[in-house]
């Protein structure tokens, strides 16, 4: 029975208005109290409000709570096991399989669960290009995270395109459903579980919204593949001749920030296609961590924290002033901005671009603090630090993470996401890198001084500096020193950047402590290598480090 049988809410008499003809029933859901349809922004504020998941903000962002999990639920996240893609999905601790026939069962309880009940529905579209435009449908039982959904992907006006929509995915959202580990066969009763052979994804017992985000990136993750399209966790931005710069890093690398820049289009902030014709993004939204996110030094994703339909996070606000605190961290770590794109000023507003990169970044939090702030790989190397994917995880990004990052390696710069093995992506990475021409540097966005707890985070300002050289050209012509242990060229001197900067061995104390960190760095490499080094070339496995003396 419907938690609102007695009242109408904001939106009653709205709710049909801008619905599909392909209505839920034909998905399976049946019996359904109340649906409401491609409800704009303001309606579902004024839903959120009135059903008391959010708090209204100064200037008008909604705050959200997400109870328990303020991340994802990564060792949640199952696939189902099925003929059609069961010898093209890399299973193992990323892709977890299940059965078939435990799925059917819990989407029986799952459309039982959801009679009686309110639903909210977003028709929405995924990849910019038109030529690689996917109609995908989300169903909620929050209407915050429908406004999620308009923020996130790519939404339309247009009430007859509407009506006639078919989604070709669907994914729903029932935060109050929870799985049952004894019969599912899940870890725990929170379960993400996608089914490419049904095209459709259910997210369970868990409010934090990136969970939708993800599970749409893990599908295209796959399927883009088959129509040759490089699938790609990296930001990407446009410079006036129409160079494309990408941006590869994990939550807290500094992807977001960093490709926000006032000189440079921003197509998008995390989620890219690479097609034969160019650069395009998935999203129509940005979902930023903005803890402690200062206006002096993130300007632009700064004032999406002041502005009326963005949902921040688990941000801790005074309830009598109504001014949110970027600073406090009490929730979490992972406080999160979800916007849509055009909030940022100076973006692509088509969301994609007929040209080829010509820089790709590698971002790295390196928590040990010996990598260099920037270094210029080769062809061999690029795809060994693209397979390896050398990173730390950043507090809050993760359910488990404590307040340390921890040193991991995340194939791709995004395994949790990557449905096929990494081999796959970097061949295409490969041929794309060659034909194209395209620079790659590998920056550091960690300490420096030493390691977490005893060095510093590099400063932004020096790492903009540095970023901004490597895509204007004037690392060019500078001299390089080639590094002992990893073989990459390090610039010796760079435009507005102090030349220790450049040697981060400088800035520690205890230089024999330095080179025992790093020697230790390197052997992390080569043996988290391992795990790939069967069917790779020769030419990469011997681009990865040595150890000193060896």
């Amino acid at each position: 029975m419907s938690k609102y049988l007695e009242f109408n809410t904001p939106a009653t008499k709205q709710a049909m208005e801008l619905a599909s003809d392909y209505r839920l029933k034909n998905q399976g859901f049946t019996d359904l109290d109340r649906v409401y349809w491609n409800l704009p922004d303001e309606a579902l504020y004024e839903e959120i409000i009135f059903r008391n998941e959010g708090r209204l903000t100064k200037q008008g962002p909604i705050v959200v709570h997400t109870g328990k999990h303020t991340a994802r639920a990564a060792a949640d996240k199952f696939i189902v096991q099925e003929q059609s893609t069961n010898d093209k999905i890399w299973w193992g601790i990323y892709n977890r399989p299940f059965s078939s026939e435990k799925f059917n069962q819990l989407m029986g309880r799952v459309q039982a669960y959801c009679q009686g009940e309110e639903l909210f529905v977003q028709d929405c579209y995924v990849g910019a290009d038109p030529d690689y435009k996917m109609p995908i449908r989300i169903i909620t039982e929050k209407a915050w995270h429908s406004l999620f959904a308009r923020n996130m992907f790519i939404t339309t006006e247009n009430r007859d395109e509407l009506k006639k929509f078919v989604p070709e995915f669907t994914v729903v959202c029932l935060p109050g459903f929870k799985v049952d580990p004894a019969v599912d066969g899940t870890r725990t009763e929170t379960a993400i579980i996608l089914n490419f052979e049904q095209r459709m994804a259910v997210i369970a017992n868990t409010l934090y919204g990136g969970e939708i985000k993800k599970s749409v990136f893990t599908l295209l993750n796959f399927l883009l593949t088959f129509e040759d399209v490089l699938p790609m966790h990296c930001s990407a931005n446009v410079g006036k001749a129409g160079d494309v710069a990408l941006f590869f890093g994990l939550s807290g690398t500094g992807k977001t920030t960093l490709s926000a820049d006032p000189k440079r289009r921003l197509i998008g902030d995390d989620e890219h296609g690479w097609s034969s014709q160019g650069v395009f993004n998935f999203e129509g939204g940005c979902y930023a961590k903005v803890i402690r996110l200062s206006a002096e030094h993130e300007p632009e994703i700064y004032a999406t924290t002041r502005r009326f339909g963005t949902i921040l996070e688990n941000v801790v606000f005074d309830l009598t002033s109504r001014y949110i605190d970027l600073d406090d961290d009490h929730i979490t770590e992972n406080t999160r901005a979800s916007y849509p794109l055009e909030f940022i000023p100076n973006t692509v507003p088509e969301g994609y671009v007929r040209s080829h990169p010509k820089n790709i970044i590698f971002l790295t939090c390196d928590a040990s603090g010996v990598l260099p702030p920037i270094a210029r790989l080769n062809p061999a190397q690029a795809q060994y630090h693209f397979i390896s994917g050398y990173t730390s995880k950043i507090a809050g990004t993760e359910i488990g993470l404590g307040i340390e990052p921890q040193i991991t390696f995340s194939a791709c710069f995004g395994a949790p996401f990557m449905v096929r093995h990494p081999f796959e992506y970097a061949a295409m990475l490969k041929e794309r890198m060659l034909k194209h021409k395209v620079n790659v540097w590998l920056v550091n966005t960690g300490w420096v001084g030493g390691r977490f707890g005893v060095g510093k985070r590099i400063s932004i300002r020096h790492t903009r500096n540095l970023l901004n050289a490597a895509l204007e050209g004037k690392l060019d012509n500078v001299k390089y020193r080639k590094d002992k242990l990893f073989g990459f060229e390090v610039p010796l001197t760079c435009p507005d950047v102090p030349e220790d900067v450049l040697d981060p061995s400088s800035s520690w104390g205890n230089k024999d402590e330095y080179w025992k960190k790093y020697d230790a760095l390197a052997a992390r490499f080569i043996e988290n290598f391992k795990l790939f080094s069967d069917g790779c070339s020769d030419e990469v496995k011997n681009a990865g480090p040595v150890r000193l003396g060896k």
